[in-house]
């Protein structure tokens, strides 16, 4: 008789619960996007706040989304498939509203779900969360908030309806979960907290509902769940490390649970691992591809564990080189009970599938791999690895000659795509444009002239002298609304439906009206409003060599945004001018200064998928070449304030303190080779965002930018503390509106903001801006912010 979900889900519970007695786990990946392969669920969350469709129709699109993924994974078998991992903005959101970590502020709203969109987006009567970015990636998260007198309150039904709702469609999924000591360590004490309270400090009190939610999931029919604890791939202290261990090991004496695997990733967990090892669980998740193996191996306390081994990437897209993933799993055979492929971290952070770009190089194209593929590579890995145990062969290389000596088909075919992985990867090297020897030859005579200005005291006397602006001189991060006629002319062009003239014409048309618009609210440093881009990254590196674009690339950013990020697979040059007529047609309708626009080195590599062939280093100093030579068209054609935004130069930082000068010495030398070609009287302004600036106070020092705006209105100047003390002299914006935000910030608060910049900043210094490009957002709240923000700079200007 065939059983019922609930039939099967207690049966399934009751084996769980017997002592000594777990189900395997297979091969897996640790997470899989969510945005939909067509951005489906963007443009539903779009269309709900704009309220043309309601909750009952963006939950019919989620469930979709998430149906059709667990039938994607589902031949990975049962327990491999991840669930829990879909969100309708971010997950450390998602794992806040499930321990009832609400701020009384966003109380009292419609529903639950208006409550959770107004903690991610603020609303009319209260400011969001902080976001910043996830780890070293370019996915933000929202910052829960906590208070000592926090009260934490279980709320289930999202991690339990998705594992009833993929059971009912017959799969039988893994649960994921933010970790209850990464939650804390990446939450932030509540406004009001007393001084020395730390969220962590309240890990016994959540480790309370963890337990509960554990015997909730049993019920339900979990036989494994996935707590994600990548906060400790950073250093951490002895206390935190200890109480990791003491965490987990609570946590595995529940008495009716499910199998605990716990996910680390984005590197090693060095010192915790031991700790970790040494506690009841039964499966760890390590990184094998941003970590070391070999660190792994050194670990006895692994013996009882089942390893997943995370060999293939989850954050870049090449194809991963089986014959070495191959070699790691048999090198690990020997320190764990079982060793199972699986991806690095969740594939989250790569585009769906490789199949639907036929638009890329074919040369190209063989040597990516994205989150569809990658599922293929485990389950190759996965399948490879298990003939392995069984073939009478003492190396990987014979072990897989042994299984080419079967007459299975399924092994000849596994046998095949090993070949063809090796191929591919083979050719790479030789290939057209993956070496210049032009540019390598550039970037090695480039020395300490290329990497320094004049004095910042002698460039402030000509930059004042050339602009003549006031005190607190107001300006923009960059990009204005790029409204859906701008989208659909790009279309347009691309599918060849309209002349390059006729795209060229609409959009000199939208930088005129920018440009009117910024005239007539009062700024006095203009931009252009870059309609034709894209993306401040895709945009640039279509024009560089060494770049590939992709059609459906898309990748989650935060909420709906996405981004596309590029590939760079060659070395790195500019075949031509890429901004200059932009700029120069902007300045032609204005006698205010006119910024030109540029993405600095270490944002490209940031949010592109950069080569794994080379060190960073000298494909950050490439680019920075590049740029420069940007940077001196656009001063030789009489720009006078050139913006090179680096807001990933806090992203990039290696989470280990050991890696961070190697990292700060490259990435601020390759800014330094694009800007310190400028002349003295040209003012190189630049501007970072959404990061916790503290540890790279130095290094934004090292940028020697004469202005450099930075995100700091949902921190409310948290930042220009860190600034004060280094004793930080040139020019400063600190954002005073929250761009990721609808709410349109009063004159009131923008002067409040103001007035906390000046206590720390000289008046004669200090820059009025948004927190960032104002290219997701809609033209009417635009004027409207920005009409708040001239009229609290002249106020304050006056009062000063």
């Amino acid at each position: 008789m065939q059983r019922t979900p609930e039939t099967s889900s207690t049966a399934a519970a009751a084996e769980v619960g017997r002592p000594g007695r777990r189900p395997p786990i297979g091969a897996t990946v640790l997470g899989y996007p969510r945005i939909g392969p067509r951005r489906e669920l963007k443009r539903a969350l779009e269309r709900h706040w704009r309220g043309r469709i309601d909750e009952a129709a963006l939950g019919a699109v989620g469930s979709g989304l998430r149906r059709a993924a667990w039938s994607r994974l589902s031949p990975l078998g049962a327990d491999a498939v991840p669930s829990n991992t879909f969100s309708y903005y971010d997950q450390m959101l998602d794992t806040a509203v499930m321990v009832g970590a609400v701020p009384d502020r966003f109380r009292g709203r419609r529903t639950p779900l208006a409550t959770y969109f107004a903690m991610a987006r603020g609303d009319d009567d209260a400011e969001p969360l902080e976001m910043t970015k996830w780890f070293d990636t370019n996915y933000h998260y929202l910052v829960p908030e906590i208070s000592a007198g926090q009260e934490f309150s279980l709320d289930p039904a999202k991690a339990l309806g998705e594992f009833t709702e993929a059971l009912e469609q017959g799969v039988r999924t893994r649960p994921v979960i933010i970790g209850p000591a990464t939650f804390l360590l990446l939450a932030k004490a509540a406004e009001g907290a007393a001084c020395g309270f730390r969220p962590f400090d309240r890990l016994d009190d959540l480790l309370g509902l963890y337990e509960v939610l554990l015997t909730r999931l049993a019920a339900a029919g979990a036989q494994w769940v996935q707590f994600d604890e990548p906060a400790f791939a950073a250093d951490r202290s002895d206390e935190e490390i200890a109480a990791l261990g003491t965490a987990y090991t609570r946590l595995a004496a529940v008495h009716h649970r499910p199998a605990i695997l716990v996910a680390t990733y984005f590197g090693g967990i060095g010192p915790a691992l031991p700790v970790l090892a040494g506690t009841p669980v039964e499966a760890i998740g390590v990184d094998c591809v941003a970590g070391s193996a070999a660190e792994v191996r050194a670990v006895p306390q692994l013996r009882d564990k089942t390893l997943v081994a995370g060999v293939v990437d989850g954050r870049n897209v090449w194809r991963t080189d089986l014959d070495a993933a191959l070699a790691t799993i048999e090198s690990l055979r020997d320190v764990a009970a079982a060793v199972v492929p699986s991806t690095s971290c969740s594939l989250l952070h790569v585009p769906y599938d490789l199949d639907v770009e036929e638009a890329l190089d074919p040369a190209v194209r063989r040597w990516l791999a994205f989150a569809e593929q990658k599922v293929e590579e485990v389950r190759l890995l996965g399948r490879a690895a298990t003939d392995q145990l069984s073939a009478s062969a003492e190396s990987p290389v014979g072990a897989r000659d042994a299984v080419a000596a079967g007459n299975d088909d399924g092994r000849a075919a596994m046998v095949a795509q090993l070949a063809s992985a090796r191929a591919a990867l083979a050719e790479r090297p030789a290939a057209p444009g993956v070496r210049v020897d032009a540019v390598r030859s550039r970037t090695a005579a480039a020395g300490q002239a290329e990497v320094t200005r004049t004095a910042y005291d002698v460039r402030a006397k000509a930059q004042a002298d050339r602009l003549g602006l006031p005190t607190l001189p107001t300006t923009t991060i960059g990009s204005f609304p790029q409204t859906d006629a701008l989208r659909v002319a790009r279309a347009e062009l691309r599918r060849g439906e309209i002349e390059e003239a006729q795209y060229d014409a609409a959009m000199r048309a939208e930088v005129e009206r920018v440009v009117r618009m910024q005239e007539a609210l009062g700024l006095d440093v203009l931009v252009h409003g870059e309609p034709e881009r894209n993306d401040m990254v895709q945009y640039f590196a279509e024009d560089l060599a060494g770049f590939a674009s992709t059609e459906l690339g898309w990748v989650q950013s935060y909420g709906s945004r996405c981004v596309r990020p590029p590939i760079l697979w060659g070395d790195v040059h500019r075949p031509a001018p890429m901004t200059v007529e932009w700029a120069t047609y902007a300045a032609s309708l204005t006698d205010r200064p006119m910024k030109g626009m540029l993405t600095g080195p270490v944002t490209i590599i940031a949010w592109s998928f950069v080569r794994d062939d080379l060190p960073l280093g000298e494909v950050a100093a490439q680019i920075g070449l590049a740029i420069r030579d940007e940077v001196r068209d656009l001063e030789a054609a009489g720009i006078p304030i050139v913006q090179v935004d680096e807001p990933a130069l806090r992203e990039l930082l290696p989470l280990r303190k050991a890696d961070q000068a190697a990292y700060l010495d490259w990435s601020v030398r390759a800014f330094r080779l694009a800007t310190a070609g400028a002349a003295d009287a040209t003012q190189i302004h630049t501007h970072l965002c959404y990061s916790e600036f503290g540890e790279v106070i130095d290094a934004i020092d090292g940028l020697d930018a004469d202005v450099t705006s930075i995100e700091a209105a949902r921190s409310r100047m948290e930042v220009l503390g860190d600034l004060h003390a280094r004793g930080f002299e040139r020019g400063i914006g600190p954002g005073v509106y929250d761009i990721h935000s609808p709410r349109v910030p009063p004159v009131q608060a923008i002067r409040s903001l103001l007035a906390a910049a000046v206590e720390s900043v000289p008046a004669d210094r200090l820059w009025v801006n948004p927190d960032c490009g104002l290219k997701t957002r809609g033209y009417a709240e635009v004027e409207a912010a920005l009409a708040n923000l001239v009229t609290a700079a002249r106020e304050t200007r006056a009062a000063l």
